[in-house]
């Protein structure tokens, strides 16, 4: 497998740099067209190359966009070489999933060993799934997620009077309500800021010229005031002239780049399946064509990382929440008659696959309507057809979006809607995308009044429970958040082995389990996919004789006063979550103790520091892994 230290396959040292002044030079020269062409395909077998090192390694990658838009980086590093003065010598982008165009331009002007690339969203490598300021040598910026950077570089255009700012975007990003604000005070302000879109029609879920057609990129911006110049990205002399043209006129102007998504890769070319990472066979055969036999060698040499799977308390079933709650709703919809399935329905936000949407997508397509990535106004749709009395909308997206909706959450609540809304990937396991992408602060959908509109927060431990959940909570009026992870989970087990949500086991909401008692000892609290990890680290604890009992409190916005004088009478008391530690389950427990005037020894593990990259290390990185569990136990206990 390479290493850290194994040379890079690729001869990134072999870069052309190219210097252009956009303001004295129309069209290329023979050479330096000749030297572009020549960074453009360096640069894209690269990216091939060690994206597909993330897919080879389980961690994922991201090929399309990157690769994509190598022909606008390309120029826009000999603009940026040719007129240093002029511009803010930048790759903004708003899609952190074009994460390696970042770091491959680190590496090519010296800023990032090259071999380091080899490590793509390794834990620990500094390379994780989304640019983070501070973490990555020559990375700019962070750039969160869809849709934030370019309000956020008005600003930076408005501190630098003068200069020339370039940002890629695409056509997915671009639905995001965020740019058309951006929009309008960029006209407003005469901002000279140029963007460089990629207008590919390929998004996660499909495309969007089919599930949105009345969508238009350049009809979109130009509504708002900007200038548009619209071309074939792959035609190099007629890319540049748009570029030209965009960086010397006043103002901002959008170059809008027409191809299909990993051109000139087959089979994925103008596919769905060239947005996330390449697969190994597919960069495997592309980069033979291409002749990069010692690519090809390192991809075939890497071992993907075994994670571990023996956890004391569980089964060896492991199974993914976020598609067994799509796949539960599928099955509540077709028990349904045709009338009472006309009163529910699915607003999906281009996770449909990831949030396991997709389910309901196969079984009801009447019933489910591909709304694009709006999350913030699909939300309120869904919110809007569950206002009246019997209705039910039914929502999903990731959970570090639930940021994003806090106000749509509010005005749901106060219009009295009924809605489901299934946030995944919560927490940080398996989060190769790293920080911008924890679901952190989940407990902020609950931030109604007591007398409000019943809101109700659920994170179900195991497949099992999840189905349990989703059975019992369906039709409940309100607001209803029931989040999963990214990572599949093992089957929780009882004391005798047994399935403990299987079988005649019924979820209630409100009410915490004891999944180990303890006779006189603490007990840790827990949920979701913390609760395995804890429950390894209770029986670790229990065989060396420490009196430790478990509580899995799978509804986290209401106490269990039943449980909670029980934990009140115990000696310690300790949760464990992978939310943030400052707005989540713990910071609220302890206030509920002393409220009842409860003091055992307290103390609360959670999220604290920005992510390392990887997958399931996300969690020995924040001391909450079974082993920081036991660690933190010992010390209280």
């Amino acid at each position: 497998m390479p290493t850290a230290t194994a040379a890079f396959p690729i001869d990134l040292a072999s870069y052309r740099p190219v210097a252009i002044d956009p303001w004295a030079t129309e069209t290329l020269t023979d050479e330096q067209r000749q030297a572009l062409r020549y960074n453009i395909d360096l640069c894209r077998d690269a990216i091939v190359y060690f994206t597909a090192t993330g897919a080879a390694k389980g961690v994922g990658g991201h090929t399309g966009g990157p690769y994509d838009t190598v022909p606008e980086v390309i120029i826009a590093d000999a603009l940026f070489r040719g007129a240093p003065d002029k511009f803010v010598p930048i790759f903004w982008d708003e899609a952190g999933h074009r994460v390696a165009t970042q770091y491959l331009m680190a590496a090519v002007h010296g800023d990032l060993p090259a071999e380091q690339l080899n490590r793509y969203r390794e834990a620990h490598s500094t390379l994780p799934g989304h640019p983070e300021l501070g973490l990555t040598p020559g990375v700019k910026f962070s750039s969160g997620r869809l849709g934030h950077i370019w309000p956020y570089i008005n600003g930076v255009a408005l501190a630098n009077p003068g200069k020339t700012l370039l940002m890629l975007g695409s056509d997915g990003s671009q639905q995001e309500g965020n740019d058309a604000e951006a929009a309008r005070l960029a006209v407003s302000q005469q901002l000279n800021i140029k963007l460089l879109i990629d207008d590919n029609d390929v998004t996660i879920a499909g495309h969007p010229s089919q599930y949105m057609p009345g969508f238009d990129v350049a009809k979109t911006l130009e509504g708002h005031g900007l200038p548009t110049l619209v071309g074939d990205g792959e035609d190099l002399d007629a890319l540049y002239e748009r570029m030209r043209t965009a960086v010397t006129t006043d103002g901002p102007v959008a170059v809008i780049n027409k191809r299909p998504m990993c051109v000139g890769i087959e089979p994925i070319e103008g596919t769905t399946h060239g947005h996330d990472v390449i697969s190994v066979d597919h960069a495997i055969a592309h980069l033979t064509k291409r002749g990069r036999t010692e690519a090809v060698d390192a991809l075939r040499s890497i071992d993907k990382p075994a994670r571990p799977v023996d956890f004391r308390g569980s089964g060896d079933k492991w199974d993914s929440n976020r598609n067994v709650f799509g796949q539960t709703v599928a099955e509540l919809m077709s028990a349904m008659t045709k009338t009472e399935r006309e009163n529910v329905l699915c607003i999906d936000s281009d996770l449909a696959g990831s949030c396991g949407l997709n389910k309901v997508q196969a079984a009801h397509p009447e019933r489910f309507v591909s709304a694009g990535i709006m999350e913030r106004g699909n939300l309120s749709a869904a919110a809007g057809f569950g206002m009246a009395e019997g209705k039910q909308g039914i929502f999903g997206t990731f959970s570090a979006f639930l940021e994003m909706c806090v106000s749509e959450v509010t005005m749901a609540r106060l219009n009295f809607s009924n809605v489901l809304c299934h946030f995944s990937h919560a927490g940080i396991d398996d989060m190769a995308d790293n920080t911008c992408h924890f679901g952190l602060n989940n407990l902020f959908a609950d931030n109604g009044l007591d007398d409000g509109h019943p809101t109700r927060v659920y994170f179900p431990a195991d497949a099992n429970q999840m189905r349990a959940a989703v059975d019992a909570t369906f039709n409940d009026p309100g607001l209803r958040f029931v989040f999963s992870t990214r990572s599949k989970v093992p089957n929780i087990l009882d004391e005798n082995g047994d399935d403990l949500y299987a079988g005649d086991y019924t979820f209630t909401p409100g009410v915490d389990e004891v999944v180990r008692d303890a006779e006189s000892g603490g007990f840790v609290v827990s949920f979701g996919e913390c609760l395995y990890r804890a429950l390894d680290a209770v029986e670790r604890l229990r065989a060396d004789g420490y009196d430790v009992g478990l509580i899995n409190k799978p509804t986290l916005n209401v106490v269990d006063e039943k449980t909670m004088a029980r934990l009140g009478a115990a000696p310690w008391v300790m949760v464990v979550e992978s939310f943030n530690r400052r707005t989540g389950l713990g910071s609220r427990m302890g206030s509920w103790l002393l409220e009842r005037r409860l003091t055992p020894r307290y103390a609360y593990l959670g999220v604290t520091r920005e992510g390392c990259g990887g997958l399931w290390e996300q969690h020995a990185h924040q001391g909450i892994d079974a082993d920081g569990i036991v660690a933190a136990v010992k010390e209280i206990a």
